[in-house]
């Protein structure tokens, strides 16, 4: 996904997408929009400010069958890696 608010994958990386600042549902609706661009099996990483995306995320990984790599809480973010399904 390009424009604000995203960066392009690094090779081999995962695809960025920054929702920091965003209330909900904008994190899960960006996370949404980026996985239609891009292929099965690619990585995306959510970073947000909004404590909700913490659950919210992992919920909408799991409704669309993708897979929660991992879940990581900073002191003022929070970060989601998944990788999405086929």
């Amino acid at each position: 996904m390009s424009g604000p608010g995203s960066a392009g994958p690094e090779p081999g990386g995962p695809t960025e997408v920054d929702a920091r600042g965003l209330r909900c549902p904008a994190p899960v609706l960006r996370a949404a929009a980026a996985s239609r661009t891009l292929p099965p099996g690619s990585l995306l990483r959510v970073r947000a400010t909004d404590p909700a995306a913490a659950v919210d995320l992992p919920a909408w990984a799991r409704m669309r069958g993708h897979a929660l790599v991992s879940v990581e809480r900073g002191e003022d973010d929070v970060v989601v890696l998944v990788r999405l399904a086929g």
